[in-house]
C-alpha cells in the first residue's frame, strides 16, 4: 500500500530558529527592550519578547486583534490587574486600555494576531504591526540604530 504524500508543496518552507543571544532592540533608551522572535506577513501574526525596567510605562493603545501575554519575570500593572510571574493574559480584538506599567523589571512573552493602535489625549501616535516589526528587526540585525517609541 502506497502511503499518502505529506511533502509541503512549498520546498520553502522552513523553521524559525531565534537563538538566545539575537539582539534585543531598545525601544526607549535605557528603559524599554524588545526581541522579535517572528513575523508572519501572510497572516498579520507576530511574537516578540519585551523587557522593561521598572516604572516603565507604555502608552494606552487598542488591540485591532486579539493578543496573549506570558509574563515571564516582574509585575505589570494591566488596566485594573497584576500579572506576575507566571500570569497569562488574554485580550480580545477591540480590548482598549490605558497605561501598562512595569512595576519592577519585566519580562513577558508577547503574541498578537495583529496590529496594535496607540494614541495619547490628541489622537492616535502610532501603530505596531508585523511589518514595523520586520523593519525594526532588520535594521537591528543591520547595527541601524531604531528610531520609534513603541510598545505593546
Amino acid at each position: 500500500m502506497t502511503l499518502q504524500n505529506i511533502n509541503p508543496i512549498n520546498d520553502q518552507l522552513a523553521d524559525i530558529i531565534v537563538r538566545a543571544d539575537e539582539p534585543w532592540i531598545e525601544t526607549e533608551p535605557g528603559k524599554a527592550w524588545m526581541k522579535v522572535l517572528w513575523t508572519g506577513s501572510e497572516t498579520g501574526r507576530w511574537a516578540a519578547l519585551f523587557k522593561w525596567k521598572e516604572g516603565y510605562t507604555a502608552a494606552p493603545h487598542k488591540h485591532l486583534s486579539d493578543a496573549h501575554t506570558y509574563v515571564l519575570k516582574g509585575k505589570l500593572q494591566v488596566r485594573d490587574g497584576i500579572l506576575g510571574a507566571g500570569d497569562y493574559d488574554y485580550e480580545p480584538n477591540g480590548v482598549l486600555h490605558g497605561e501598562t506599567v512595569a512595576l519592577e523589571d519585566t519580562e513577558y512573552l508577547f503574541i498578537c494576531d495583529g496590529p496594535v493602535l496607540f494614541y495619547d489625549a490628541n489622537g492616535l501616535t502610532h501603530y505596531l504591526g508585523w511589518e514595523e516589526l520586520a523593519r525594526m528587526k532588520a535594521s537591528a540585525s543591520a547595527g541601524t540604530p531604531t528610531e520609534m517609541n513603541i510598545t505593546a
